[in-house]
């Protein structure tokens, strides 16, 4: 039973604050969107900013359930690299859109993004490492430092989400078949040209 109240308040508490905005909510509001008294409230969450990292952290945990499975899809390592990207992009999106107002703020409060990034960050490189290290395993990447780079491309991930959200490559006549090909493209192939390219040691 407490599992269920806890899971209730959180999802009233999210649909609250993507309605009115996490400032203009209060705890009585969400005590009484979810017919629970204060006093219940106050069991679980000490303040509205407790029960507002259990909202993130539930909408930061969806993202990575979308992303969890890529790395032993039975696919190439190019292919899988680029699903998990595409993936990523779709389900940030998927997190902010259905959060309302907190749209229009998402990106305004650094501290927030930076939360929801934190949330994810360890768990997402992770991931991403596997597919790297298969990927160079495979003979498919050629990476001398695995971490690092997954560092960097998680970075880099997190620079085109609000590009990606807003779909701003619309604005350059890129949808997004053509994105998939110009990223891949670039990630995979850089823009260096390799013909009788002497390997240059990385530090």
């Amino acid at each position: 039973m407490g599992s269920k109240t806890k899971d209730k308040l959180i999802d009233v508490a999210r649909q609250l604050f993507a309605h009115k905005g996490v400032e203009n909510t209060t705890m009585n509001d969400i005590a009484s969107a979810s017919d629970k008294g204060r006093r219940t409230i106050y069991t679980y969450f000490k303040s509205k900013t407790e029960i507002f990292n259990a909202v993130v952290n539930r909408e930061a945990q969806s993202i990575i359930e979308k992303i969890a499975d890529i790395p032993a899809m039975a696919l190439p390592p190019d292919e899988k690299l680029m699903n998990f990207i595409f993936t990523r992009f779709e389900a940030v999106k998927e997190v902010v859109g259905r959060n309302g107002t907190l749209k229009a703020s998402f990106f305004l409060d650094v501290r927030r993004v930076d939360r929801i990034r934190r949330v994810n960050k360890h768990k997402e490189i992770v991931l991403l490492k596997e597919i790297l290290n298969e990927g160079v395993q495979q003979g498919a990447f050629r990476i001398k430092h695995v971490d690092k780079t997954a560092e960097i491309l998680l970075m880099a991930m997190q620079g085109l989400d609000l590009h990606y959200i807003r779909d701003s490559f619309a604005d350059l006549g890129i949808n997004q078949l053509k994105l998939r090909f110009y990223l891949k493209d670039f990630l995979l192939n850089g823009i260096q040209n390799h013909e009788n390219e002497a390997i240059e040691p990385i530090p």
